[in-house]
């Protein structure tokens, strides 16, 4: 189907807001707004987002993506994942006043864009479906042990190691300080530099509220989605909210954080455009 890109430009408080329209000929009455993993303006890694956009407006899937205040052309401070409800609610508000006939709004984020769309999801009638993709619940000792888990075991199946070691070209030394900090960090939530440790909680509480259809997307090759499987493998309440009615998870085996192989982008897009059309 035939689409046009439009420039636009929006208020959130005092400031000005800008992004990209890409609205096809014949508009679904569902549109999809893309959230923005920081720190990233609305291209995304690798075009992610100008090329999913175009994507799903050839499949007649209405999408805006912008600048979060701060990011990218936008005005204002900058701000993270857990500061951008304004933004988000100006955003949902331009995009259904810019397309006629929208009826409600799909919000799509990666990473911490994920959070961010859970967190403002349940506090807007319009948003009636999320896409997550390798949502962010990073605590300092759920990337230790995510690390330790699937990168050191890993590791030390993988002979370019042991060549190295026995050439003496490896910094053994280096690497035993830093498999003591992470098995240090995977027992301590409470580090002065660490996230917040009820992240986690916060994105548990806010998914539970939010009661649409959510598609869930996982890399495979990911420690960001490894920490969330594992979170969500360790927790009864985790596991039975994903079990939930209306939940679809799919998992990219190879594919790093950002998907950025054009076969992996174009997987996403698939799921995606389905996902939307059929519900």
């Amino acid at each position: 189907m035939r689409y046009e890109e439009q420039a636009v430009a929006f208020r959130c408080g005092d400031e000005q807001l800008y992004g990209v329209l890409s609205l096809p000929e014949r508009a679904a009455t569902r549109g999809v707004l893309i959230v923005v993993g920081g720190p990233q303006y609305r291209a995304g890694s690798h075009r992610q987002f100008t090329l999913l956009a175009r994507t799903l407006a050839e499949r007649g899937i209405p999408v805006q993506r912008f600048d979060y205040r701060g990011m990218g052309d936008s005005d204002g401070a900058q701000r993270d994942f857990s500061d951008v409800e304004p933004d988000l609610r100006a955003a949902v508000d331009h995009f259904m006043a810019a397309v006629p006939g929208l009826r409600e709004v799909v919000l799509w984020g990666l990473c911490d864009g994920a959070s961010a769309a859970l967190f403002y999801a349940g506090q807007d009638a319009r948003v009636r479906g999320l896409v997550l993709l390798n949502p962010w619940v990073r605590t300092e000792a759920g990337a230790a042990r995510a690390t330790l888990k699937h990168y050191y075991k890993g590791r030390l199946l993988q002979g370019e190691l042991w060549r190295k070691l026995l050439s003496g070209r490896f910094d053994a030394g280096a690497a035993w300080r830093s498999l003591w900090q992470l098995l240090a960090a995977s027992r301590d939530d409470t580090q002065p530099d660490a996230p917040p440790a009820d992240l986690p909680a916060r994105m548990l509480a806010s998914w539970s509220r939010f009661q649409g259809p959510v598609l869930l997307i996982l890399s495979g090759a990911d420690l960001t989605a490894k920490e969330f499987t594992d979170l969500a493998d360790a927790s009864p309440a985790w596991q039975a909210l994903l079990a939930r009615a209306g939940i679809t998870r799919h998992e990219l085996d190879e594919a790093d954080h950002t998907f950025s192989r054009r076969a992996w982008r174009d997987q996403v897009a698939d799921w995606t455009a389905n996902w939307v059309h059929t519900w």
